[in-house]
């Protein structure tokens, strides 16, 4: 399949646009003809199953026809596909969708096709189509949108929507946030207001619409680790929409849906700036609060099973917290890769969450006491990989829980720094000991954009990714207090 994406600003609020956009009858030029075409069958513009027609460009008297297979007013975007036409495209479907530009009287406008052809006619078509299609299509719904406002005969509610989202001047727009005014417990965590400048060159000012939350959060206000000096805004992770781009950023526009999971801190805010090599688009077809909760667990999830150890089919798996956020995307990505996938947890309640999210032997337990269980469901051959986020009390006993020629994998230290291990240890299973970082694999953009790919690709698949939790932003204090206590399954959000 050939796929054809492209986009457009328009500087007129998104009702204005869609009033025009919505107007199947003169939504632009059908794909091979120079006409917009016109309705058969005495259906009404906006209706789901209108048909137009026009003839082809070479003016041969054949038809081209176009059918409107889906409208939503409520998400604003449509969906078309050709039924006739006598040129070689095959399947040809068209997605369109609008987006409202957040401070500013604009319209983010998306138009993607996709559809087959003939192999030595994929450049020629992809070309005709966004230049004869979806150019023309701007440039059409522009002029009429433009002349519909000069002309004063827009509706009072497009009037009303444009005076509440009146432009903003550039310069600083103000923003909630929760600091952490010194080193503690949640009790540190403090509502505050703070401006946003402009993004300065390379970066993105992104307003957030989810926020995730993660343990590496609790670390940084704590002081365990010294990503954070007080009074600073914590959080790596959150979804929402690009305001503006600084100086030299070349692929993010105003109205793009984006995600990260980077540093430095800062996510725990409504608004923020970030470098756009942090910033990942985000598909369709994956929600905002999906997007803020999986990045950082999700994104765990894949270079764990994919880069740090490639799980294979028939490994045997040790995921402790499998009931947490990274471990229920640990427990499915294994499974569906045929991993044989044991879990800790801490109840039952979480053993049988696991156990739905694939985890074929779930243990209760705290951090200790799983060797047995292990052994038990390993026949006592021991587990080719324990990816271990407990850190101290976990150690050693996931140590003794490796296969001959094993991998421990030790990614987090929720219970404490581990202890000075002697490397001669490793010897008695030729086993090997990893302290990966999740950042030094997604500090290359191009890797950091492969990996999200395959994440978002595996959402669509089925993954599980959705947060368990949502918090307001001002309820930060109790959500860290939540996660701290083991009252949280999965991942949890704070939404702004």
């Amino acid at each position: 399949m050939v796929e054809v994406v492209c986009s457009t600003v328009i500087d007129a609020p998104l009702e204005a646009v869609w009033a025009v956009l919505r107007d199947f009858a003169e939504a632009g030029p059908i794909p091979g003809s120079n006409l917009a075409g016109t309705l058969e069958g005495g259906r009404t513009a906006a209706t789901v199953g209108a048909t137009r027609a026009a003839a082809t460009q070479s003016g041969d008297g054949a038809a081209l026809r176009e059918r409107l297979i889906d409208l939503d007013d409520r998400k604003h975007t449509l969906k078309t596909c050709l039924v006739d036409t006598p040129l070689p495209l095959y399947g040809y479907v068209a997605h369109q969708s609008l987006r409202r530009v957040t401070d500013g009287d604009r319209t983010f406008w998306q138009w993607r096709a996709s559809f087959a052809t003939d192999p030595q006619r994929r450049g020629d078509f992809a070309e005709r189509i966004a230049e004869d299609v979806m150019a023309a299509g701007f440039a059409s719904v522009r002029e009429r949108v433009s002349r519909t406002r000069s002309a004063g005969s827009e509706p009072a509610v497009m009037r009303v929507a444009r005076a509440a989202t009146a432009a903003t001047a550039p310069g600083p727009l103000e923003a909630a946030i929760v600091q952490v005014s010194r080193h503690g417990g949640p009790e540190v965590l403090e509502n505050a207001r703070a401006n946003v400048l402009p993004p300065g060159p390379g970066q993105v000012r992104v307003r957030h619409s989810a926020i995730g939350i993660n343990y590496i959060d609790v670390y940084c206000r704590t002081g365990a680790y010294p990503l954070l000096t007080p009074p600073g805004v914590p959080g790596m992770e959150a979804a929402g929409i690009v305001v503006d781009a600084g100086e030299g950023v070349v692929g993010f526009l105003p109205g793009d849906r984006v995600a990260y999971a980077a540093p430095p801190v800062g996510a725990y805010s409504s608004l923020r700036n970030i470098a756009a090599d942090a910033l990942v688009l985000v598909p369709l077809s994956i929600d905002d609060e999906t997007a803020a909760a999986a990045m950082l667990k999700g994104l765990s999830a894949e270079y764990l099973l994919h880069r740090v150890h490639r799980v294979r089919e028939g490994d045997r798996v040790l995921v402790h917290s499998a009931a947490g956020g990274v471990g229920l995307l640990l427990c499915q990505w294994a499974k569906k890769l045929g991993a044989v996938v044991i879990g800790t947890v801490s109840s039952a309640d979480k053993a049988r969450l696991a156990r739905d999210h694939g985890c074929d032997y779930p243990i209760v337990s705290r951090g200790t006491g799983f060797l047995k269980a292990v052994q038990d469901a390993t026949k006592g051959k021991g587990c080719d990989v324990v990816y271990d986020g407990i850190g101290k009390a976990s150690f050693l006993e996931s140590f003794e829980a490796l296969a001959m020629r094993g991998h421990l994998v030790s990614y987090g230290q929720a219970s404490g720094a581990l202890d000075p291990v002697d490397p001669a240890i490793f010897s008695r299973k030729s086993a090997s000991l990893t302290r990966p970082v999740l950042f030094h694999y997604t500090a290359d953009p191009e890797t950091l954009r492969a990996m999200a790919a395959n994440l978002f690709a595996a959402i669509d698949a089925g993954l599980r990714a959705a947060p368990r939790q949502r918090y307001a932003l001002s309820q930060a204090a109790q959500a860290h207090r939540d996660l701290e206590g083991r009252r949280t399954v999965g991942a949890s959000i704070l939404v702004p």
